[in-house]
């Protein structure tokens, strides 16, 4: 068979053993070993090997399972709610100022832990019976703890970031670097259309009650605000300190986060036992499964470049004369349509390896398009009907917050991760702190 015929069935067969809901991992590994041993014969088990050994062997990659201790020991320390309830009194002059707490702790905690399941639970929880309480609306209040849970994936340090560069072959420490900017806007955003809203439809985002602003102002308040900020402020410089600085790469940062988190833990006096365990069960979880359906999407790689398939998208491209532009808006845009159905990781290491050799064809500046490619796989937490965020929200959320109340208050900072998506496209010299060469 030709190498078209064996790219089309490959896809083919891809999507209908997805569409009859066959775990992903396994779906692209088993598909790729049996398509591999007819095609290539014995052979091909003398090769498969040697690429799952080089995933093993990844050091980059050990990122991933440290970023992800270093979130769920934050979680468990109670640093998060401190740091909320202090935001919402500080803000709380301003209309809407506890959503506008929401968006900036969600940003702390983003840079701080990166998992947008603990982040959405821990905000959930904490805030959103608070809001219903004081009267927000419930479009409003759901909105705006799903999307700030979601903006560890564009702050760094960001998992998705790490995948992405170990993906695209491409500096974590580059890409978390070029985030700044764009993390920055969309807080920017965010915190606006709160505040234009507050002031439009006052009903929707009253400020808190005076009596208890005046209690939090009168006792200890510069303490309290101390104490709050100071811990996960540690944190972050040494994490992101550590990378921008030269002290360490990515991976080391990492490791140093974790240990940090873990010390802070320890300082609030919630490092027990179960807590260790917990963690490193959550951890091992989260890491198992990035880690086997990396093992697929290799083995689905190394059938799909053994075949030609990377030419054959080359050469469909080039009779189809795509603008570069052009070519690349489709591709975020198939991003974001995925991201509704299916999970980030999964994206990453399916669609990304794909398209690949065309973005290399097209001289594109993957660092850059790895930014592009972070806003959209964030937007997928948000995403109907299958957007994480929305499940872990509506998870904790009161009885009277109905899937409709959420769906709703996604919708416009849906428009607004767009947005900011659009601009970094189509002005790319937004990235003004990048470094050098990171430009299109």
């Amino acid at each position: 068979m030709s190498a078209d015929l064996i790219t089309v069935l490959l896809f083919i067969g891809l999507v209908v053993l997805l569409l009859m809901g066959f775990p992903v991992a396994f779906t692209l590994g088993g598909l790729s070993v049996i398509l591999g041993y007819f095609v290539f014969g014995f052979e091909f088990f003398n090769l498969l090997p040697l690429r799952v050994f080089g995933i093993m062997t990844n050091y980059v990659l050990i990122a991933v399972p440290l970023f992800v201790f270093m979130g769920t020991m934050l979680e468990k320390s109670g640093i998060a709610e401190r740091l909320l309830n202090t935001m919402s009194l500080l803000l709380g002059r301003l209309r809407g100022g506890l959503a506008l707490s929401v968006v900036v702790v969600g940003a702390l905690l983003g840079a701080t832990t990166g998992v947008v399941g603990a982040t959405v639970t821990t905000m959930g929880l904490l805030s959103l019976p608070t809001m219903l309480k004081r009267g927000f609306s419930k479009s409003l209040s759901t909105g705006t703890i799903a999307a700030a849970g979601t903006l560890g994936q564009l702050v760094p340090p960001s998992v998705i970031m790490v995948l992405l560069g170990s993906v695209m072959n491409v500096s974590v420490g580059d890409l978390f670097a070029a985030a700044i900017v764009p993390s920055v806007l969309l807080v920017g955003v965010y915190l606006i259309y709160i505040y234009a809203i507050a002031l439009l439809k006052p009903e929707q985002a009253p400020p808190i009650d005076a009596d208890e602003l005046a209690d939090f102002w009168r006792q200890g308040m510069l303490a309290r605000v101390f104490r709050a900020f100071v811990l996960p402020s540690f944190l972050v410089i040494a994490v992101l300190g550590s990378i921008y600085t030269g002290i360490a790469t990515p991976t080391e940062a990492a490791a140093v986060g974790a240990l940090v988190a873990t010390v802070l833990t320890a300082l609030e006096k919630k490092l027990t036992w179960n807590v260790v365990v917990d963690v490193c069960k959550q951890t091992t979880f989260l890491t198992s499964m990035v880690f086997i359906i990396l093992v697929g999407a290799t083995a689905f790689g190394l059938v799909f470049r053994g075949i030609g398939g990377d030419d054959v998208l080359v050469r469909l491209l080039e009779r189809t004369n795509l603008n570069p532009q052009f070519f690349l808006a489709v591709v975020l845009i198939g991003i974001f349509i995925a991201g509704a159905f299916i999970d980030f990781i999964e994206i990453i290491f399916i669609f990304v390896p794909v398209i690949m050799p065309l973005l290399v064809k097209y001289n594109f500046n993957l660092i850059w398009v790895g930014i592009l490619m972070t806003a959209c796989l964030q937007t997928s937490f948000l995403t109907p009907p299958f957007g994480f965020t929305l499940f872990y929200l509506k998870g904790v959320a009161p009885p009277e917050i109905s899937t409709g109340d959420i769906y709703r208050g996604v919708v416009p900072f849906i428009a607004l991760q767009l947005l900011i998506t659009f601009l970094l496209l189509s002005f790319p010299d937004i990235l003004s702190l990048i470094p050098t060469g990171a430009r299109r």
